[in-house]
């Protein structure tokens, strides 16, 4: 199953979940700020992914702004990072798709169509 954590009122969230409908793909919505993943789901996402750790942050969002982490986080360990992130859903970044051994970061429509056209 096709899990999306999402934030209802974030635009990106929703073109995300309307393409996914669109093509008639089945997935599982969560709700990023009321149930984020844990410091362990982030980890094996993270794994997963290949990307770099810092791609898992929304770095436009008010919370990272407020905690000044385009400072921080350079200074801060993979843990205290990994930490961070599983505090408060709104640091990570949206949606956050889990397919299988497959992990999208943020909504590109391309990248999303490369992995849906394979399954």
């Amino acid at each position: 199953m096709i899990r999306v954590y999402c934030y209802s009122r974030c635009t990106t969230c929703r073109k995300a979940l309307a393409w996914l409908r669109e093509r008639k793909i089945g997935f599982e919505v969560t709700d990023l700020k009321e149930n984020p993943p844990d410091e362990e789901a982030l980890r094996t996402c993270h794994a997963q992914s290949g990307l770099p750790l810092r791609r898992f942050f929304n770095t436009s969002g008010q919370a990272y702004r407020a905690l000044n982490l385009a400072e921080k986080l350079p200074e801060m360990s993979e843990d205290e990072q990994f930490r961070l992130l599983a505090s408060d859903g709104m640091l990570v970044k949206r949606p956050l798709l889990l397919a299988g051994d497959r992990v999208l970061v943020g909504f590109r429509e391309k990248e999303w169509a490369e992995v849906f056209e394979k399954t």
